[in-house]
């Protein structure tokens, strides 16, 4: 019997091992991460409301004000406020756009199913289900919240999409794209009696005018 070249078996290898990596990527992706355990509480959303309204009206008079939200009030004023699928008319655009034109907010949050928020540190871990062409996907990321020029403004550092760690490259890349439509930064600017918006020892600080 011939002996098969070395070159044909370092191939036939490689090619093995090529398509069993793009197999675990794709089982990786589609399976959904765990969420974070963050305690929800139906009076957190009440306090949360008592917060912005004082404020508020500390700002009207003149005075400056704050709003501290931890997690479990920041996850339960979302989940009583926030329209996802089911609860708003999903958009009729499709969500794979060319890279030209980036999905809007709007288009992105027709197909966010559950949203979940923790705060560790200076950083927010959002931990986002959406329907993806009739499957249910997880996305999470991790990244800091600033503020600048009256915008609110994301710094990724971290996330997966599934179980599969995202490279940094690719999340800058995504967040670069998704704000570069004046649509999508026009939603991000902050009321006009709102100086700033950051997570400061695992919680999210509204400074008021």
């Amino acid at each position: 019997m011939a002996s098969v070249p070395l070159a044909k078996i370092l191939y036939r290898v490689l090619s093995w091992g090529t398509l069993v990596a793009l197999v675990v990527t794709l089982l990786l992706i589609l399976r959904k991460s765990p969420p974070p355990d963050v305690p929800y509480d139906p009076a957190a959303a009440a306090r949360v409301e008592q917060k912005f309204t004082a404020a508020a009206q500390a700002s009207a008079e003149g005075q400056p004000a704050q709003v501290h939200l931890d997690s479990t009030e920041l996850n339960s004023y979302l989940a009583q406020n926030l329209e996802l699928e089911g609860s708003a008319p999903a958009s009729s655009a499709p969500l794979v756009r060319p890279a030209a034109n980036p999905p809007t907010v709007g288009e992105v949050r027709s197909t966010v199913k559950e949203v979940k928020i923790d705060l560790e540190g200076d950083v927010v871990k959002a931990y986002v289900v959406f329907d993806f062409h009739g499957k249910d996907m997880s996305l999470e990321l991790d990244g800091r919240l600033s503020s600048q020029d009256g915008y609110l403004k994301f710094q990724p550092v971290a996330g997966k999409f599934g179980s599969f760690p995202l490279p940094q490259s690719a999340l800058d890349s995504a967040v670069q794209h998704l704000m570069a439509s004046p649509e999508n930064r026009e939603k991000l600017r902050l009321p006009p009696e709102i100086s700033s918006i950051q997570v400061v020892n695992g919680e999210a600080v509204i400074s008021y005018r």
